[in-house]
């Protein structure tokens, strides 16, 4: 095949332009703006490594890079402390860089309501909703307060007979357990509260004796009432759960209510990203939400597929807001205006 002079200078024009095509198959992830992580990737946990939230954003990480949706490392990055609002400001801080993610709980929305902080979920860009948990009180498997009836009347003798452990002061949990005691007739406000750094430290806490209870979610205290180490009170699931949880009754089967609580994880970048970043995020975590060893765990922790982005997703945040803030209302939990 004869070159002409012509074709030569064409060739030199496209190369120079960056215009020449090559065969690669089309990315399903970075596609969209073209822009793909260029740095290493932060996944900031509120909770110190060991626990559930830890564990959930170690199972994104690898998930991330067995399917090859990240080419830079993904790192995992704990900042526990002030209530879980140390990751928060550690993340706003970074805007707009895109190459830090925040693995967060609803306590983004209850640290606000309740006056800790100023940031919200406002001061972040949401990508996606990842999963949702109920939420249990678990004592020692010997521990002599037997159903949550049982803790009611113990309480109603002496609000401070009772030590309760959890990891968040005005979090999902604590709102739950809030929420029972309120609908019993208890003032929540009179509990006797510890606050751990993770899970796991709070069930080694309940094991040990040193606190008689605590407030969790069910896949946080899961694997040591499978072990025999740790009982179920109560869960607050709207129906029993299946499997080996289906002798746990509801709080609802004892009369009591926690309605209008969330406790679903989420994942939120800094604020000031651009679209194509947004979008970039939002196609990654939706390739983990349809991810095997994803559905696999969510279903044996007991949890919820409960995906979404975009509008859904922002809509989604509003309404819960407004519901969680209305319960922390009702219960004395939120900050005075």
């Amino acid at each position: 095949m004869k070159i002409r002079i012509g074709d030569c200078v064409m060739i030199r024009a496209l190369i120079a332009i960056g215009a020449v095509c090559l065969n690669f198959p089309a990315a399903s992830v970075g596609a969209e703006g073209g822009w793909r992580p260029q740095d290493p990737v932060e996944i900031v946990v509120p909770t110190a490594a060991g626990g559930e939230n830890d564990r959930v954003a170690r199972l994104i990480q690898r998930t991330l890079e067995r399917k090859k949706l990240v080419s830079t490392p993904v790192l995992v990055v704990n900042k526990a402390g002030g209530n879980q609002v140390l990751s928060e400001v550690y993340v706003t801080k970074k805007a707009p860089d895109p190459h830090f993610l925040l693995y967060a709980t609803g306590t983004i929305m209850t640290n606000e309501i309740a006056g800790l902080t100023t940031l919200s979920y406002h001061d972040l860009t949401p990508i996606a909703k990842l999963r949702c948990d109920n939420t249990t009180v678990t004592v020692a498997v010997d521990s002599p307060i037997k159903n949550m009836r049982d803790l009611i009347d113990r309480l109603k003798a002496n609000m401070k007979s009772v030590s309760f452990g959890t990891v968040s002061r005005g979090g999902a949990n604590h709102l739950v357990l809030a929420k029972a005691l309120r609908s019993a007739g208890l003032d929540p406000k009179g509990l006797k509260i510890v606050i751990f750094k993770t899970n796991a430290k709070s069930m080694t806490s309940v094991m040990g004796k040193h606190v008689d209870a605590v407030a969790s979610s069910v896949s946080a205290a899961y694997n040591n009432v499978e072990a025999g180490n740790l009982r179920m009170l109560a869960v607050s699931a709207p129906a029993r759960l299946t499997g080996p949880l289906a002798g746990v009754p509801t709080m609802a089967e004892s009369g009591l209510d926690v309605a209008g609580v969330s406790n679903c994880r989420y994942i939120y970048a800094p604020k000031g990203i651009t679209a194509a970043q947004k979008a970039f995020w939002e196609t990654a975590m939706t390739a983990v939400h349809e991810d095997d060893e994803w559905k696999k765990d969510i279903t044996e922790r007991n949890q919820m597929q409960s995906f979404l982005r975009g509008k859904e997703l922002m809509s989604e945040l509003d309404k819960t807001y407004n519901a969680t803030k209305a319960a922390m209302l009702d219960i004395g939990l939120a900050k005075s205006k």
